[in-house]
């Protein structure tokens, strides 16, 4: 059984740290990757860039993925990740701030598993945080490799 890992896309440091502070306070020890843009995400899923020479058979559990991002934003990568036979199984959850209806729609259009949005309390984000956790690292069942 390969360690199950997250990888986090946010390019915002204070939602960041809150996400990382969110999934510790709920005991979620799993080790989290962060990408702080969308380009960085994807160097890291398809071994390019920085991360040239990752064996990229060991992909993350779940990818938590914001939308707003600089360089590639976060559909982009979501199209990027379901157009490629290696990752278009990747359980993406989108993590957003945005209230966009449109975004939502095309989320889903392009494949996303989930979308949530970033509750602004943090109590309301730590049961949040403790609810993807669960259901994602516990009791979604993965495609197999």
């Amino acid at each position: 059984m390969h360690n199950k890992t997250i990888l986090l896309v946010e390019d915002n440091p204070d939602d960041e740290a809150l996400t990382l502070r969110a999934l510790r306070k709920n005991n979620i020890k799993n080790e989290v990757i962060v990408a702080r843009d969308g380009a960085e995400a994807l160097d890291y899923l398809f071994g390019t860039g920085r991360h040239a020479g990752r064996n990229v058979a060991n992909l993350p559990t779940v990818a938590l993925l914001d939308l707003k991002l600089p360089k590639v934003d976060g559909l982009e990568v979501l199209r990027r990740i379901r157009a490629d036979e290696r990752t278009k199984l990747l359980p993406v959850v989108i993590l957003t701030s945005s209230k966009e209806e449109q975004d939502v729609v095309k989320g889903y259009r392009l494949g996303a598993n989930s979308y949530v949005r970033k509750p602004v309390n943090f109590d309301e984000f730590i049961e949040a945080a403790r609810q993807l956790g669960l259901y994602w690292l516990l009791l979604n069942e993965a495609p197999p490799k």
